[in-house]
C-alpha cells in the first residue's frame, strides 16, 4: 500500500492512532538506533508509522509486533512479529536496541516487557495522549530507567494533545 506524503503539521490518519508529521518522523529516526541494530514497535497496528520511518530513513529498521498479522498493512512481512495474545511478549524484545510503545493500551504489558526483557534495551519511546502518561510513568521508574525526558510541541511535530517520552537508562546503571 502506498504511504502518504507527510506535511509539517501533525495530521490524523485513519489507520494510525498517532498524529503524524514529517518533523515527527525525522525526530523519531534521530532517536532510534541505526542498522544493524533495530527498534521493536510493540503494538504496531497497521504499521504506518514504522513504514514511514523506514522508508524515509533507510538506515533505521523498525520491526512491528502485533497480535494479529492481518492488522499490518505497511510493514514488510519479514519485519512483522506476531504474538499469541495481548498478554504475550515478543522474543525479539531481547534483541532490540530500542522499543516504541505508541498509544499502548495497558500499563501492565509495558511493565511485563520491562521486567522480562528490559535489561538489554537502551532506549524506549512512548508516544500517546498527554493525559495517559501518568498511568505509565511508574512502570519505568520501578525498572531502573531514570533518564526520562518529555518531547513536545511543534518543534518535533506532535499534536498539541500528544507527547513523546524518551526513556533511557541512567548512565550509572549502564
Amino acid at each position: 500500500m502506498a504511504l502518504p506524503d507527510l506535511s509539517p503539521i501533525p495530521t490524523a490518519y485513519s489507520d494510525c492512532c498517532l498524529s503524524l508529521s514529517f518533523p515527527l518522523i525525522t525526530h523519531l529516526a534521530s532517536l532510534l538506533p541505526q542498522k544493524p541494530h533495530f527498534t521493536l514497535s510493540i503494538g504496531s497496528g497497521s504499521g504506518l508509522l514504522e513504514a514511514l520511518i523506514t522508508q524515509n530513513f533507510p538506515n533505521v529498521l523498525v520491526e512491528g509486533v502485533e497480535v494479529n498479522s492481518s492488522v499490518n498493512t505497511y510493514i514488510a512481512e519479514q519485519d512483522m512479529n506476531v504474538v499469541t495474545g495481548t498478554w504475550d511478549l515478543s522474543y525479539r524484545a531481547t534483541q532490540a536496541r530500542a522499543w516504541m510503545f505508541v498509544y499502548p493500551r495497558e500499563p501492565g504489558l509495558v511493565g511485563r516487557y520491562l521486567e522480562t526483557h528490559g535489561d538489554g534495551v537502551e532506549t524506549i519511546l512512548w508516544l500517546g495522549p498527554r493525559v495517559d502518561w501518568g498511568d505509565y510513568e511508574g512502570c519505568f521508574k520501578r525498572s531502573g530507567f531514570e533518564d526520562v525526558s518529555l518531547h513536545e510541541g511543534e518543534g518535533i511535530g506532535v499534536a498539541e494533545f500528544e507527547i513523546l517520552i524518551v526513556v533511557r537508562r541512567s548512565s550509572r546503571l549502564q
